[in-house]
């Protein structure tokens, strides 16, 4: 594979990818081009969920960072009335499970869905 192929396979993932946070975004009730800034970014998909925002810093953390999006994946499935199973697709299938989170049918019902413990 050529290098100018591999630049076009490239960018076609980020495509995909910038549209499904997009419109995972906007379904949020966020406004999409926050997707497309680093830790910002992450740090609204906290917000989505209903994880504080402090929790950025634990993404910095090699190792902890993995911890911390297998949480947040489910939550992220459980904040559009996916289930767990979902949740796993999103943490090892992600942007397949993005997409079909962001330019699928899925409706956002709220931080972590509508059975999440409030405080």
């Amino acid at each position: 594979m050529t290098g100018s192929a591999v630049l076009i396979w490239v960018l076609i993932i980020y495509a995909l990818w910038a549209a499904a946070g997009w419109t995972v975004f906007v379904k949020a009730g966020q406004a999409g081009w926050k997707s497309l800034i680093p830790l910002y970014g992450t740090y609204v998909l906290l917000k989505i969920v209903g994880r504080p925002g402090w929790w950025l810093l634990l993404f910095l953390i090699p190792g902890v960072n993995f911890v911390v999006w297998l949480f947040v994946a489910l939550d992220l499935a459980k904040s559009f009335g996916k289930g767990t199973g979902f949740g796993i697709g999103l943490i090892f299938l992600s942007i397949i499970f993005y997409a079909i989170l962001g330019l699928g049918s899925a409706t956002y019902v709220g931080p972590a869905g509508p059975d999440a413990p409030t405080t």
